[in-house]
């Protein structure tokens, strides 16, 4: 009945013409559109945990926690579940809400994260799952995943095996939620913590056939994003609570050893963030971009920031502010049409808008996006 009622509000909200608006105006300064929250469907009392990505097909795809009970993590909720909206307009309208993973009661799917594997064109996406009836405060380590720019999904496959030590069977152990990486030379490489002894990258050089994870434990770090240098170098950003500032960590042996630096420029609260390459010079464009956004603050969830780096993330911009109130977990991707896209959680919990925006307005009109040379 609930799954009816969201239906129904939801067709409701598309015929009144929410579906409809436009994300980005005509001088390309953000316009905000809520994809989810508390006042769409009935009976759900909270969406959390933001990922987006820009499917083969160019369609984008958002996906979130649907937190039925509460905001409350595995651990505190018998029925969380992971939904999406697509869109195929460069998110200018969005689909339905359309149900992806939704296990019985007790038992619960949280922190979607997403890869796109441009060989395949398969997407994987990653979560957290947990029986509360069985073994509560045991995360098991899932994906499920789309051969059809993520309107289909197969069933849940758990490789919780391949990525953990036996011994790690009750640590505090989850995939990161946002997304991972597909490296130039085909491998997927994703970031996976456990709190006891820190992040691990795991991947795969078979097209996600079968996984594995590097033993070599990366700290300080807790919800961490790795990204592809220009040359090679792997690089992660980290989120590390009580620092007030993000750490990075830098590896050019494919992660078997790592350098590790503070990065005090990026004053961060304790939050998850995102980090992602716009454009290289290898695939034909005239500069090398990176592009970060966090709540950009030492304290307190607010801000919400983007911010950009022309040296492969030596250094960053200023930034501009997307939102100064309350904001927290974001993810970002880079639409077809060239476009920055923004997911995030703002006020509270409350919302969880996308955003998109020009490279021309992010810079105040010192930069601006052309297309790749053929």
């Amino acid at each position: 009945m609930r799954k009816l009622i969201a239906l129904l509000i939801t067709v409701f909200l598309f015929n009144c013409g929410v579906k409809t608006q436009n994300t980005t105006s005509s001088d390309g300064a953000p316009v905000f559109q809520d994809l989810f929250n508390t006042s769409m469907t009935e009976g759900v009392e909270c969406y959390r945990i933001p990922a987006i990505i820009t499917a083969p097909n160019g369609d984008v795809i958002a996906a979130i926690d649907e937190r039925v009970p509460g905001c409350g993590d595995l651990k505190w909720s018998r029925d969380i579940n992971i939904i999406i909206r697509r869109s195929s307009d460069n998110g200018k309208t969005w689909s339905n809400i359309e149900s992806v993973v939704d296990f019985p009661d007790g038992q619960s799917a949280s922190d979607p994260s997403l890869i796109v594997d441009h060989v395949t064109n398969e997407i994987f996406m990653f979560y957290n799952f947990m029986n509360l009836d069985t073994e509560k405060d045991v995360y098991y380590l899932h994906y499920v995943k789309s051969a059809d720019n993520g309107k289909t999904w197969s069933e849940p496959v758990d490789i919780t095996s391949q990525i953990a030590k036996p011994e790690w069977h009750e640590d505090f152990k989850f995939i990161t939620s946002g997304r991972g990486i597909q490296t130039r030379s085909g491998k997927l490489l994703h970031t996976m913590v456990n709190l006891n002894s820190g992040l691990h990258l795991f991947g795969s050089d078979d097209h996600g056939k079968t996984w594995y994870f590097i033993d070599t434990p990366i700290q300080p770090a807790d919800e961490s994003k790795v990204i592809e240098l220009a040359d090679g170098t792997l690089m992660i950003n980290a989120r590390v609570n009580g620092k007030g500032m993000r750490y990075v960590h830098t590896s050019t042996d494919e992660g078997k050893t790592w350098t590790t630096e503070e990065a005090p420029e990026l004053i961060d609260p304790g939050c998850n963030a995102s980090i992602i390459r716009y454009t290289a010079i290898e695939d034909g464009y005239k500069k090398n971009r990176l592009l970060f956004s966090n709540a950009k603050s030492e304290k307190g969830r607010v801000n919400m920031t983007v911010r950009i780096s022309y040296d492969e993330g030596k250094t960053w911009s200023e930034g501009k502010t997307i939102y100064e109130g309350p904001s927290a977990y974001s993810d970002m991707t880079i639409l077809e049409n060239g476009d920055i896209g923004l997911f995030f959680e703002q006020d509270e919990y409350t919302k969880n808008p996308f955003v998109s925006f020009s490279l021309d307005w992010l810079t105040d009109g010192k930069d601006s996006y052309k297309k790749a040379k053929k």
